[in-house]
Order: C-alpha cells, then sequence, then structure tokens
C-alpha cells in the first residue's frame, strides 16, 4: 500500500469528529490507500456525515471504492480518485433525490435533543417592533411586522435555527416588556393624531413559540392589552403547542388571531421533536374556536416524502371536518427554505434527521425544493380543499417564489405591498364577522 500523505492535511473536521468509529476508520483508511487531496477527502466526510444524519446506514457499507478501481484498471491518480468521488458521489444523490422514507426512521432521543431550556429575563434594547426576518422583494412576502417578546424556542423542530439550543438552552423574555408596548402605544397615539394610522398585522412567533410559555411573566395578560387598546392592529399568536389554557379563560380582543403549525404526525414524530402531538394541536384549536378566538393553519414546512399524498391528504380532510371556514381567517401554505449558512448550522449539529435528505435547487437566492415539486406540493394542498374553503379563507403561500402564486391559487400580486393590503383587508373582515357571530351567539 502507498505510503500515506502526510497527516497534517487530513481534515479532522468537526463533521469527522461526529461520525462513528467505524465510519472514521475506514474514511482514513481511503485516504491513505488512494491519496485523496485535503478537498476531496473533505467532500467524502461530509457525505458520510449527511447520510448518517439522514438515517441511511454508512457511506462504507454503500460505496465500495476498491471495486471502481478494479472496473477501471488503467486509471490512477487524480483520474482514479476523481471516478472514486464520483461513485461516492452518485451514492449520496441517489439517497438526497430519491423519495425519502420515514418508516425505519429513527428519531433521536431525548437525550440528545439538548437539556431544558434555561429562561432568563432580560431588558429589551431598542425598538421591539420589527420586520419579518426572510422579507424580501424577490419572494412575495406579506410584510408582517414582529413583536419579539420571547428569544429562542424550547421546542426542538430539526429544521429550525431559533432553538434554545444553539444557545446552551438559554430563552429570554423581555423583563421591560411594559415599557417597551407603552412606547410602542405612544408612537401608535402619534400616528393617530397626525391622520398616518394603518392597520397593522403583527406576529409574535417569529423569535419564539407564542403559545407555549403560556402567560410566563404576564406575557399573554400583556398582549392582550395591548392589542385590546390599539385596534388597529391584528396581533397573531402562533404555535405548535396545545397549551391554550390562558386563552380559554379570558375574553381576548377580537383583533387578536390564534394560529397552528400543522404537519402529519409522521412529520411530528421525526423533525418537530418536544412539541405537541397533532391531535393535541387540532384540539387546541377547536376548544379557542368554541370560544369564539378567530383561528388560522400553517402547513409549513410540507414536506416532501413517500407518504406524503395520502398523509397531508388526511390532514387537510380532518381541518375540513373539525371546523367551518367561518371560523378560519387563514391558510399558509410553505416548504422548507434555507440560507446556506442554515444549512452548515443544521449539519453541525449532528442531530438524526432527513430534512436535508432533498433535492436543493436555488430559489431566490435560497435552498429549497425545485420549482415543480414545490407546486405539486401547494397545488395538491391547495385543492384538497372545498370550494366553500377557498372562497371563505385567505390562502396564501409564505417566502416562495412569485410565480407560483398563478399556477396555484390562480391568482397573483403585483407587489409585496398589494398581498400585504389584501391580507389584511381579509383578515380584518374574517375576525370582524367571528366576533360578530360570537356576540349574536350570546345574545340568544
Amino acid at each position: 500500500m502507498n505510503a500515506p500523505p502526510p497527516a497534517h492535511i487530513f481534515p479532522e473536521t468537526e463533521q469527522y469528529c461526529s461520525l462513528s468509529y467505524e465510519e472514521r476508520r475506514f474514511l482514513k483508511s481511503v485516504w491513505a490507500q488512494y491519496r485523496f487531496t485535503f478537498q476531496e477527502i473533505k467532500q467524502l466526510i461530509d457525505f458520510a456525515s449527511d447520510v448518517e444524519m439522514w438515517n441511511e446506514g454508512e457511506l462504507s457499507s454503500l460505496w465500495n471504492p476498491d471495486l471502481i478501481a478494479r472496473n477501471y484498471p488503467k486509471l490512477s491518480g487524480k483520474p482514479l480518485r476523481r471516478k472514486l468521488i464520483e461513485g461516492a458521489e452518485e451514492v449520496w444523490e441517489r439517497l438526497r433525490r430519491g423519495p425519502k422514507s420515514y418508516d425505519s426512521f429513527t428519531p433521536p432521543a431525548s437525550s440528545e435533543l439538548g437539556g431544558k431550556s434555561i429562561p432568563i429575563d432580560a431588558p429589551h434594547q431598542g425598538e421591539i417592533l420589527g420586520t419579518c426576518p426572510v422579507a424580501s422583494e424577490r419572494t412575495r412576502c406579506c410584510n408582517l411586522e414582529t413583536l419579539d417578546v420571547v428569544k429562542q424556542c424550547g421546542f426542538a423542530c430539526s429544521y429550525c435555527s431559533i432553538q434554545s439550543f444553539y444557545d446552551q438552552g438559554r430563552v429570554y423574555f423581555v423583563d421591560n416588556l411594559d415599557e417597551k408596548l407603552e412606547e410602542l402605544e405612544r408612537r401608535f397615539i402619534a400616528e393617530r393624531r397626525s391622520g398616518e394610522t394603518r392597520l397593522r398585522h403583527i406576529g409574535t412567533g417569529q423569535s419564539s413559540d407564542s403559545l407555549m410559555w403560556g402567560n410566563r411573566n404576564g406575557l399573554l395578560e400583556k398582549l392582550s392589552g395591548f392589542a385590546g387598546r390599539n385596534p388597529e392592529i391584528i396581533l397573531e399568536l402562533k404555535t405548535k403547542s396545545a397549551n391554550t389554557s390562558w386563552l380559554e379563560e379570558h375574553e381576548l380582543p377580537s383583533n387578536m388571531l390564534a394560529t397552528w403549525s400543522l404537519n402529519p404526525q409522521t412529520i411530528i414524530d421525526a423533525e418537530e421533536h418536544l412539541t405537541s402531538s397533532l391531535d393535541d394541536r387540532l384540539a387546541a384549536a377547536r376548544r379557542c374556536a368554541d370560544k369564539g378566538i378567530a383561528v388560522g393553519f400553517h402547513f409549513h414546512p410540507i414536506v416532501h416524502y413517500d407518504r406524503w399524498k395520502q398523509e397531508y391528504g388526511n390532514l387537510f380532510r380532518r381541518v375540513q371536518e373539525l371546523f367551518l371556514p367561518e371560523e378560519v381567517v387563514t391558510i399558509s401554505l410553505g416548504t422548507l427554505t434555507f440560507i446556506r449558512p442554515v444549512i452548515r448550522q443544521l449539519r453541525r449539529r449532528k442531530l438524526r434527521s432527513k430534512i436535508l435528505q432533498m433535492p436543493l435547487s436555488d430559489a431566490e437566492g435560497k435552498q429549497s425544493y425545485p420549482f415543480e415539486i414545490k407546486r405539486e406540493l401547494f397545488s395538491y394542498a391547495y385543492n384538497s380543499f372545498s370550494g366553500a374553503w377557498k372562497s371563505g379563507v385567505f390562502f396564501y403561500l409564505c417566502m416562495e417564489e412569485i410565480d407560483l402564486w398563478e399556477p396555484v391559487f390562480g391568482r397573483s400580486y403585483s407587489d409585496n405591498r398589494a398581498f400585504e393590503e389584501d391580507m389584511k383587508r381579509s383578515y380584518r373582515k374574517k375576525m370582524d364577522s367571528i366576533a360578530y357571530l360570537k356576540k349574536a351567539s350570546k345574545m340568544v
């Protein structure tokens, strides 16, 4: 066997060190045998890391470099190494692009998800009202404003980068929230006096889950009071939780909206760790709707896998069986979309997950499914709803390419501002209708 290259060029990366002992030994062996360069062996480490993360076995059992070398006896040096890399890449691509299955997938144990969240009360510096962190003119965006009253999330969804895991379990609660909300109200009052009042759609679920913390530090009570004193806002609570006890025990102002992210239980079990089950989320939404609270649903991210059509189809039917379109303000559709730093972040965590086992294409500067897959996912979702739902509920695509709107919905918007204004008009009209029906039912 040829003498190995100098040891210092072997990339002892974090990804390499997280591989199994057998896989590390295999990679060191082929590196020495075929004299792979630093970049070549690094590429093989990336392939091995992904295969292991996807719970598809090990690269060493799927790729046989010795067999490839025997099939090309006249090749040596760089041409042979290129052929070997191509063989490994073929294995990786086949797994990445093929219809992935969760049938034999083993979700990570609780001990692998990190410790308990550590709540920290800390003052917020500067403006508390922000804008959607992924807003862009390159995609059709609703220009959502965000109220980041809690930062970092105690759930452990494999596709998300706002988990407390990434900050040693710390979750930050704004302990000067009263002061910050008062500042915001003074600004709104000044706008009213100057005649510049406009309807605002504000979300609280962009930097953490809106309901998982309940009314800790009087959080929901303060938000409810803020919404009640400012009728020109629509305040949305977005959640994967079933923690609705405070909402059920108190009267919410009619301009507050509770929405749930929904996925089939297969995806919840495999990828949405520590979150409430699908049954519990739907039951919580049903309890809120029974109390006259406006509700909505986010099918986001829709994940493409071997049984996606059957399982999402069942989910869409359940929603229509459990709710009337008159009770539901909005339904959004979206899928997995990443910026490259987030992909690197998810890989570094080394949590067993099939989320990145997907074909990645450029989507207006981000990485996502190819256009045709997304069109199929979204069209199937939208067409699973009856005409009454399509005409009575505001459907939209979240953070998706502009060219998807027309083939999916048969409608589109000239720009983000037109989308924003249509959404807010629709929300306000529907929420006023829900409030009227609630009031009328109490008079009977």
